[in-house]
């Protein structure tokens, strides 16, 4: 065989014999995407409806559909949510983009609405599916074939957030944000390892020896438009910058210590992150400033700075190595440099250097006050102020938690010898990821990508104590069809089986049965919820915004500059996307934590207006100082809607009291069926959320219920108004009502009349909902001495009219005026409510 033939011989033998592992992960991502979309059918509903799950992925869907209609102008500004305020949009624009790059090939540039859902949809399953690429890579060159397989196997299978994020209708960025941070891992692993390798040293480029370089520089630029791919999925993508420059520094250390160059790592990070530098800075945005929350200077500095860290923590290396200094000088000296950096920072720019300084904390620590009742923001660790495991073991097992540590113990051990560099970056990278679960509960679908490795390696340890790789080539020699496969048995030990019987009891089942068991349904809105967005589309004014239009943000210390016609819808911030895509209307609050008030720090700070502000008013007339303190003209109240429903009035209700620093006296005990229960107090009852959802805003001067959905047999509901019918002797019945209500606030008609001096004055009537439920509204005044009195209500007893709220919800007849033994009946017009003009008796 000719010289020349050979590289063409070695490459086919490679390809032969990497054949069957290929096929083997083609086949395990193809299972993987199978276990996505098994809950099709809780997604494609059977009136055509696509019900996404979760939250963002309904706000993924809006900005994607947004993005289509202008292509290739895409929304950064959205005066659409946050009301009157606008926000603009974190998200990156990569994962949209990749979406909508699919619909207009697949449909020649005009594509319909029914494929842009069914992409949306099936988007995350395919990207979930393909992590099983990058992590059978990572395994494989930590712990060999054997090791990649079985990381493939626990990732594709891997349940909680990982699973759940990158099922069938979960369109969110999550999912996207673990396929580029591991492969940016898997492409930086493969620059240090053929670095390493080659002992490639700066020399060589500056001497262009391109036989040294070319496999090095080809996976670093390949680690860098990944890490950029990451950055331009989630802006938080400096996280696995510091996950790089963490491991950068602790590898120059061991280098260092040992004698070695690490010249191989220096370069590797230089390119990565110079790369990143130029690809990301296109897309980031001037006028913010340094923040680490939209595409800013902030992400070119830290790339920028990424660079120079590595160049310089190898220049010092280099000098150390010239200089001939003593090794344990070479962290001191990393220490005092880094100070200085940082010195120089906080001279150059305070607000990068406060970033920087904060960042940790806001990714490592355990939030509290309102930011702690959110589910992703939450430590995983702890349920309120007791810590626990019971999230750890739902989200990747208990065995494979506990292989993970291990795995994380043995790499730790290995520090001692002389590791190789991929496994000290993998142990660096798990253990900053464990840190980051600890903070918060959304980098669990990363720690699942770290489990699955982590867990293969341990696995992989195992079989290398039984001869694996010895029992692998003897099958290769022996087996040539199946009637071989009885001779190779007889080379099979008992600990061999006990081994593999091991692995799949301990690793592979538990997730295999939890997957299972957490694809059946992806969440989101329920029926109810559904039809009331739908009907708050339908049966409300028409707000007028072009709601697919691009809008400009307003100039800095500005807002957005709203028709007259614009009003806001009140929730709790979970729905905000649902209002706003669904219902087609302009939410106060939303999931990106705008609009909720209260208070961020303590209670000694002042009570800002939001939703939480909103439903926690002890009165009528402070709940409406709220709505009209949210919008800074004072002739316009802040929203025209209120939308509640059950689990807001109920379980939901604490986590409101918390953003107000206000959480005392909402619940007191009571001793039921031989124990004390904490059950809802005369505060609860007097909230704006209980007067509107369990009272039905009975009483209530300048709300109304317009229209409800069907009830759920919530039980919660029933035992609420069973307590308020025991503190205040009443008799409301205590059944569930509509599972989710909507109320407008209005002016209210002003019905006035005479009646003895200091007599009591009621006024009754009974609405009639769309459901076919009917409850009494009533109010009760008493008249002043010369006999007048006054009552503000907000019903019409005459329906809609053309052009205002076509409400399904109102009263069955005339309102009664009461007092002594007169009775009168007063109609009131729909005009009058609206203009809040007098109807005297």
């Amino acid at each position: 065989m000719s010289s020349q033939d050979r590289p063409v011989s070695t490459f086919k033998s490679k390809i032969k014999s990497s054949l069957p592992y290929t096929l083997a992960v083609a086949v395990i991502g193809f299972v993987a995407l199978l276990i996505r979309i098994r809950p099709s059918d809780s997604v494609f509903l059977a009136n055509g409806f696509v019900r996404f799950g979760g939250n963002d992925p309904w706000y993924h869907m809006r900005t994607l559909n947004v993005l289509l209609e202008n292509y290739p102008d895409r929304m950064f500004f959205n005066p659409m949510t946050n009301y009157p305020n606008g926000s603009y949009i974190h998200f990156g624009p990569l994962f949209d983009q990749m979406m909508a790059i699919t619909a207009l090939v697949l449909e020649m540039g005009s594509p319909g609405q029914d494929l842009v859902n069914t992409i949306g949809a099936y988007f995350p399953a395919v990207l979930g599916a393909l992590t099983v690429i990058p992590v059978y890579y990572i395994g494989k060159y930590l712990g060999g074939h054997k090791t990649g397989i079985l990381a493939a196997i626990l990732i594709a299978f891997a349940p909680g957030p990982f699973l759940f994020r990158s099922v069938v209708g979960f369109t969110d960025h999550h999912v996207a944000e673990s396929l580029f941070s591991t492969l940016f891992m898997m492409f930086f692993m493969l620059a240090i390892i053929t670095a390493k390798e080659k002992k490639l040293r700066f020399e060589d480029v500056s001497n262009k020896n391109f036989t040294v370089l070319r496999e090095p520089l080809t996976y670093s630029v390949l680690a860098g438009v990944m890490y950029s791919a990451y950055q331009l999925s989630w802006p938080g993508a400096s996280l696995f910058l510091l996950v790089a420059l963490v491991y950068s520094v602790i590898q120059h250390v061991l280098d260092n210590f040992h004698g070695e160059s690490s010249d191989y790592l220096g370069f590797t990070g230089i390119i990565t992150f110079l790369v990143s530098a130029v690809l990301i800075l296109p897309f980031i945005h001037p006028d913010m400033g340094f923040s680490l929350y939209y595409y800013s200077w902030f992400h070119v500095a830290t790339a920028v700075g990424a660079v120079a860290g590595f160049g310089v923590l190898s220049f010092i290396q280099r000098e150390f190595k010239r200089k001939q200094l003593k090794a344990y000088y070479y962290p001191l000296a990393i220490v005092g440099i880094g100070i200085l950096g940082l010195l120089a920072t906080r001279i150059v720019s305070s607000s990068l250097y406060s970033l920087i300084i904060n960042a940790p904390h806001a990714v490592f620590g355990v939030q509290t006050g309102g930011p702690s009742t959110i589910q992703e923001v939450s430590s995983i660790f702890y349920d309120g102020k007791t810590f626990t495991l019971s999230d750890v073991f739902n989200y990747f097992t208990a065995s494979g938690f506990f292989a993970s540590l291990l795995g994380m113990l043995i790499l730790t051990a290995n520090l001692f010898s002389k590791p190789k560099p991929e496994k000290v970056l993998v142990l660096i990278w798990s253990v900053l990821m464990l840190f980051a679960i600890y903070g918060q509960n959304r980098f669990a679908n990363y720690y699942s990508v770290n489990v699955a490795i982590l867990s293969a390696y341990v696995g992989g340890l195992l079989l290398e104590k039984i001869k694996w790789s010895q029992l692998s080539e003897k099958f290769k020699t022996t087996v040539k069809s199946p009637s071989d496969l009885p001779i190779f048995f007889k080379f099979v030990k008992i600990e061999q089986v006990l081994a593999v019987l091991a692995i799949a009891v301990v690793l592979i089942y538990p997730v295999y049965g939890t997957a299972m068991e957490a694809t059946t349904f992806t969440g989101g809105p329920d029926g109810t919820w559904i039809e009331a967005c739908l009907w708050l589309q339908s049966y409300t004014p028409d707000p007028g915004m072009d709601y697919n239009a691009v809008y400009e943000a307003p100039e800095d210390g500005e807002l957005f500059d709203y028709p007259d016609s614009a009003y806001g819808v009140m929730s709790w911030w979970d729905y905000g996307h649902w209002i706003e895509t669904i219902g087609h209307r302009m939410p106060n609050a939303n999931p990106f934590q705008a609009g909720i008030g209260g208070r961020r720090g303590s209670i000694d700070e002042e009570n800002q207006p939001g939703s939480s502000t909103f439903f926690t008013a002890q009165s009528e007339e402070e709940a409406t100082a709220v709505l009209e303190a949210v919008h800074p003209d004072p002739d316009k109240a802040g929203a025209r809607y209120i939308v509640s429903d059950a689990q807001m009035a109920t379980g939901k209700f604490p986590a409101m009291t918390v953003w107000t620093f206000d959480t005392e006296g909402y619940s007191q005990p009571y001793w039921v069926d031989g124990g004390y229960r904490y059950l809802p107090s005369t505060r609860y009852f007097d909230s704006m959320e209980s007067r509107l959802h369990i009272l039905d805003g009975n009483g209530l001067k300048q709300y109304r219920l317009i229209h409800e959905t069907w009830a759920y047999q919530t039980q919660e509901e029933v035992s609420y108004k069973q307590v308020y019918n025991l503190l205040y002797g009443s008799s409301i019945p205590e059944v569930d009502t509509g599972f989710v209500k909507i109320f407008e606030y209005v002016k209210g008609a002003k019905i006035t009349g005479t009646a003895s001096p200091n007599e009591t004055v009621n006024i009754n009537t009974t609405i009639l909902t769309g459901q076919g439920r009917t409850f009494e509204y009533s109010q009760s005044t008493t008249s002043d001495s010369e006999g007048r009195y006054e009552f503000t209500v907000p019903y019409s007893t005459e329906g809609p009219v053309s052009g205002e709220t076509q409400f399904d919800t109102a009263p069955s007849g005339p309102y009664v005026v009461s007092y002594g033994d007169t009775t009168e009946e007063v109609r009131v017009s729909e005009e009058v409510v609206l203009k809040g003009e007098e109807v005297k008796v």
